[in-house]
C-alpha cells in the first residue's frame, strides 16, 4: 500500500480545519499550533491553495478561510449564505449609516427581505426582515434583471408590468433596457426618487456559482442623504459588498458581452 504524501495530508488537514470555522477566518498561528505544522510548510501550502482558489486570506495577519474555487465545487447552504451576507452588510451599514438589506425573489414576482443591518439611530429609512417589495421596485428589479437575457426581461415585464411609482420611475421598455445595460457596466442600480419622492436607493446583485443573480444587496436612505452627488460613491460600496458575498459563497459574476 502506498504511503501518504505529507504535503497532501497537511493540505487536507488545513482545509478540514478551515471548514470547521467557516465562514469565520482562522488565524495562521492557530493553524500552525493546532495542526502541529512547521510554520514555513504551513504558509507554503496556504500560498499554493490560495493560487488555486481553494483558500483565501482575509489579510496579512487576520486569517484564512475556504476560497471561492472550492466553494464553487461544493456549494454553500442557504443558512451559511445568510450568515456571510449578515457579516458583510453589518460592516457596510456601519460605514454608510443607512439601512442595508438582502432581498430575494418571493416566488410571486416580488422580493422579500431576508437579512438586514442598520446602525443609525433616530429618524431614518428602514425595512424589516420578511417585508415585501413589488416586482417593479426600481432598485431591486433593475439590479436583479440587469444580467438576465433581454427576452427574459421582456417576458417578466409582460407578466408583472412596470408600475410608475413617481414621476422619475422608468416605465418605458426601451429606456429600461438602456438602464440595465448601464448597470451591467458599473455593477449597481440607482433609484433616486423613483420609488418614493422622499427616498433613494442603490442595489447590486449576488450571483451563484452558475453566474445567476439570486439575491440583491440594497441600501435605502432619505433623498437628502442619498442623491446625485454621492450616489456613485455609495453605489460602488454596495456593489463591492455584493461582490464580496458572491466570492465568499462560491459565486461568480457572469461575463458581459
Amino acid at each position: 500500500m502506498a504511503s501518504d504524501v505529507p504535503a497532501v495530508s497537511s493540505a487536507v488537514r488545513i482545509l478540514e480545519r478551515l471548514s470547521v470555522s467557516w465562514p469565520a477566518a482562522v488565524a495562521p498561528k492557530d493553524l500552525v499550533n493546532e495542526l502541529g505544522l512547521n510554520r514555513s510548510t504551513c504558509y507554503n501550502i496556504l500560498a499554493t491553495l490560495q493560487r488555486l482558489g481553494w483558500v483565501t486570506s482575509t489579510g496579512e495577519r487576520s486569517g484564512w478561510m475556504l476560497g471561492p474555487k472550492l466553494l464553487t465545487l461544493t456549494g454553500v447552504p442557504d443558512d451559511m449564505t445568510a450568515a456571510i451576507a449578515q457579516q458583510e452588510i453589518d460592516e457596510l451599514a456601519r460605514r454608510l449609516g443607512f439601512v442595508v438589506f438582502v432581498a430575494e425573489a418571493d416566488g410571486a414576482g416580488g422580493y422579500v427581505v431576508t437579512v438586514k443591518a442598520e446602525r443609525q439611530m433616530g429618524v431614518r429609512v428602514t425595512v424589516s426582515v420578511g417585508e415585501g417589495f413589488p416586482f417593479s421596485a426600481p432598485a431591486l428589479m433593475q439590479a436583479h434583471l440587469a444580467w438576465q437575457a433581454p427576452s427574459t426581461v421582456d417576458e417578466l415585464v409582460d407578466r408583472h408590468g412596470l408600475k410608475q411609482f413617481t414621476q422619475h420611475t422608468v416605465t418605458d421598455r426601451e429606456e429600461l433596457h438602456q438602464v440595465l445595460a448601464a448597470i451591467r457596466t458599473r455593477g449597481y442600480s440607482t433609484s433616486i426618487q423613483q420609488y418614493d419622492m422622499a427616498q433613494s436607493g442603490v442595489a447590486a446583485p449576488i450571483f451563484d456559482r452558475r453566474g445567476r443573480p439570486t439575491r440583491v444587496v440594497c441600501s435605502l436612505a432619505f433623498f437628502t442623504e442619498l442623491h446625485a452627488d454621492n450616489v456613485a460613491r455609495i453605489g460602488a460600496l454596495v456593489g463591492d459588498c455584493a461582490d464580496r458575498i458572491t466570492a465568499r459563497t462560491g459565486g461568480r459574476r457572469p461575463t458581459t458581452g
